[in-house]
């Protein structure tokens, strides 16, 4: 599985199919009712501003998607079969949300509704037809105020074809999209062989395995709401880091040319952080030290702050996959995120291997402090006096995946797999780095401007330069930010 810009999932050329609900489906759909539980904050910010925004007539790029290879000829009858257990398993891809003077409400469709037809058609001849069709798809179809608020396909030709599927961020996160074309994968295979729960034509057994969804997450995120509204010691720990940093959501450390809620169209860097044997060194210089891998890679973006930008501390805003902290939720398909900040002093170490214990320990605290709910810690940062406009300003984020863990990682559905976004607009240089069996990488949105990429592009070199460091040395000194002879850190600092 990689993570990559959509323009760099480029299957063969074949001939397009999609697989839509059936008019009875949709039928079904439209009559779902309100759904009575909880909607997360998440979710509900996203859909008022997916409605805000359509309003305006913008463009959807709120969805995550992914890709994969499937060998041997398409079954159409088969695929579509598997698609339907699938999204009949996920109580999240079968809701659509209707938002009326900002009340989100959710409607779910009944399992035994679910069911898709294929549409065979045009022959894409080229590759490069492919990102525009699939994109003019998923800027129209993965909305989530109807069902569906996904779309799926494939693109076709003898002995093999590629299969896709989009979903709104309301539906879908990163973990989800990685999860997915893996598991309708699955389901394709034991139909086609005749072998496993696949293959069953009663869709209503009941020893059908149905995990955990998205409407049981929303009720332990309710009830971890109303815990922590009032104050806590966690609550009381996420208001300390922000004032220590002024109220202010983290930022890239160097200045990216744009204004004050200014931004940007998107634009991607990917690069190579280490691969091989190159990995296990870096692990083994970080174990050594007292931490982990990840440590590693926090260790070395405070490295890369201190020299490029001159900072004293590091500080961040880390994504963790919330599934991983609950009995039963590892394969659920749903938005199961949240958001920690890491911080800790970088002056108090003179190399890599000196920092690996504070980066540690931040790393500690901030999966303590990812237990408060989203819509807690906000509220959290507002009473300690920070501004609306503070508090909605999009942070700076760190993700790191590492989808050697994931149940499908020797599958060829998952290996072969690539996820990719939305590309909208950005303000940020937002950072996904992802270790696989062979690699570490890194891919970065950033605003497509000469001077943001200029910067970013410089940052991110160093970062690759610091990992090659400690790979080649068993350590690494960390430099004044006068000396880096990389862009002038002072300059990049100051915005020159």
């Amino acid at each position: 599985m990689r993570i990559t810009a959509m323009g760099h999932w480029r299957p063969q050329p074949g001939t397009a199919v999609r697989f839509d609900p059936t008019e009875r489906c949709r039928e079904a759909s439209r009559r779902a009712p309100a759904h009575p539980g909880p909607v997360t904050f998440l979710t509900q910010n996203h859909v008022r501003g997916a409605a805000v925004a359509r309003a305006a007539g913008r463009t959807h790029r709120g969805y995550l998607g992914s890709g994969t290879e499937i060998d041997g000829d398409l079954d159409l009858a088969a695929l579509g079969r598997a698609l339907a257990t699938f999204v009949r398993r996920h109580e999240a891809l079968r809701t659509w949300f209707s938002c009326r003077d900002g009340q989100v409400v959710a409607h779910v469709v009944d399992p035994v509704e679910i069911d898709f037809e294929a549409t065979v058609g045009d022959d894409l001849t080229r590759t490069e037809d492919i990102h525009p069709y699939i994109t003019d798809r998923f800027d129209r179809e993965t909305s989530s105020d109807a069902f569906p608020g996904f779309a799926f396909g494939a693109i076709s030709r003898p002995g093999g074809f590629a299969i896709y599927l989009a979903c709104d961020h309301a539906l879908s996160d990163g973990a989800s999209q990685a999860l997915a074309l893996d598991e309708i994968a699955q389901l394709y295979d034991e139909l086609v062989s005749g072998n496993g729960a696949g293959g069953r034509e009663d869709r209503d057994r009941e020893d059908e395995y149905v995990p955990p969804g998205y409407f049981d997450y929303a009720r332990i995120e309710e009830a971890m709401t109303s815990e922590h509204l009032g104050e806590t010691p966690l609550t009381r720990a996420w208001q300390d880091v922000f004032l220590r940093h002024d109220l202010q959501m983290p930022r890239f450390p160097l200045d990216l040319g744009l204004g004050p809620g200014e931004t940007a169209q998107v634009t991607g860097i990917e690069l190579t952080l280490l691969d091989g044997p190159s990995i296990t060194a870096f692990d083994a210089v970080c174990r050594a030290a007292g931490g982990r891998f990840v440590d590693g890679i926090y260790a070395a973006l405070a490295i890369a702050d201190r020299e490029m930008a001159g900072t004293d501390d590091y500080y961040g805003m880390t994504v963790f996959n919330t599934r991983a902290a609950l009995d039963g939720f590892a394969t659920a398909q749903g938005w199961f995120c949240n958001f920690a900040p890491v911080e800790f002093p970088i002056t108090d170490a003179a190399t890599f291997a000196e920092l690996i214990p504070a980066a540690n320990a931040a790393r500690r605290r901030a999966r303590d402090l990812a237990t408060v709910p989203v819509a807690a810690a906000l509220a959290a940062i507002a009473a300690a006096g920070a501004t609306p406009d503070e508090i909605i300003t999009a942070p700076n984020l760190l993700s790191y995946i590492d989808f050697r863990w994931f149940p499908g990682a020797a599958r060829d559905a998952f290996r072969r797999g690539s996820l990719f976004t939305g590309e909208g607009r950005t303000a940020n240089a937002s950072a996904w780095i992802n270790r696989d069996h062979d690699e570490l990488y890194l891919g970065s949105q950033v605003p497509d401007t000469p001077l943001a990429l200029s910067r970013a592009g410089a940052y991110y070199d160093h970062l690759r330069e610091i990992f090659a460091d400690v790979v080649r040395d068993g350590d690494r000194p960390i430099v004044a930010p006068d000396s880096v002879g990389v862009l002038g850190a002072r300059q990049l600092r100051m915005g020159a």
